[in-house]
Order: C-alpha cells, then structure tokens, then sequence
C-alpha cells in the first residue's frame, strides 16, 4: 500500500489529476489511498456506484449491480478516481456475483485497512431471480452512525 498512498511529501497521484485508461481488469487496477484528514474522528464514508457491470463467468453476459460500500475511515482513505477505475475495471472480467462484491470489500480492507467496512451488492435479476450480497468486516465500531444503505430489494415493475 505504500506505492499508493499519497500526501505532500510522498508519492505523486497515479490518478488524481491524471489522465488514466481504464484497467483492462480489477488485477491491474492501482487503488490510490490518501491520509485522512480526520484520524481520530468516527465517521463514515458511502460510495454508491449505481451502473457497477461485471461479465457472467459461465455465459460471458454482463450482469449489473447496484453497489454500496460504507466504511469508516483508519489511517487512509481511498481516492475517488481510482476507486471508479477499479470498478470499472470489472466492465471485462467474469465473475459469480458472490465473489465480485466479496473481493471488492476485501480488497479495499486488505490496502486501506478501514476501522470498519461493509459492501453490499444489490444484483439485477438473472434467469428471473435477483441476487443481494452483502459482506462486512464484523460489527460497526460503537457510536457509529450506519444508515440503511437505501437500496429497496427488487420488486419489479411498479
């Protein structure tokens, strides 16, 4: 993580300010994460990525998502730009609906090392049946204030 991490004195941004290609896939994709200007204060933080696709591993169709994730902030937190290219990054890469939003959490905890984070993965239906996946690194922090993420369960045509 610290090839990645950015402030005043270290690394120059991969992506902020840059003209950045999308990755080719989540694998190559280079997260940039920036001090918190917070350290010691509770808060969270939401990125809501409505139009998330990634591509069926059995078939190769797309398949889209409405992905949520809140996280409460440690040491870093994740610059927006690279977060929206790792994500983008999934347009080309096959993958079950289980481990696609499970990797997404895992890997932001793994690089940004977060208090807390939860991802959850409001999947459009496939063959008739939506899918939810939701994944957390355990229970919020106490005195955290944790919204419902605000994603009705698919109820089809209104």
């Amino acid at each position: 993580m610290t090839d990645n991490l950015l402030d005043a004195g270290n690394n120059a941004p991969l992506h902020l300010g840059q003209t950045s290609a999308l990755p080719t896939s989540p694998e190559d994709a280079v997260l940039d994460y920036v001090p918190n200007p917070r350290v010691g204060s509770l808060y969270m933080v939401r990125f809501a990525a409505p139009e998330f696709t990634s591509l069926c591993p059995v078939t190769g169709q797309p398949d889209f998502a409405h992905l949520v994730i809140d996280y409460a902030p440690g040491e870093t937190i994740v610059e927006s730009k690279s977060l929206k290219l790792f994500l983008g990054s999934f347009r080309n890469h096959c993958g079950f609906h289980e481990d696609v939003t499970v990797g997404i959490g895992q890997r932001l905890v793994a690089e940004m090392k977060p208090l807390w984070l939860r991802i959850g993965g409001y999947w459009y239906p496939r063959g008739g049946i939506p899918i939810d996946v939701f994944w957390q690194t355990g229970a919020p922090p106490s005195g955290l204030w944790v919204p419902d993420q605000g994603v009705a369960s698919y109820r089809g045509r209104g």
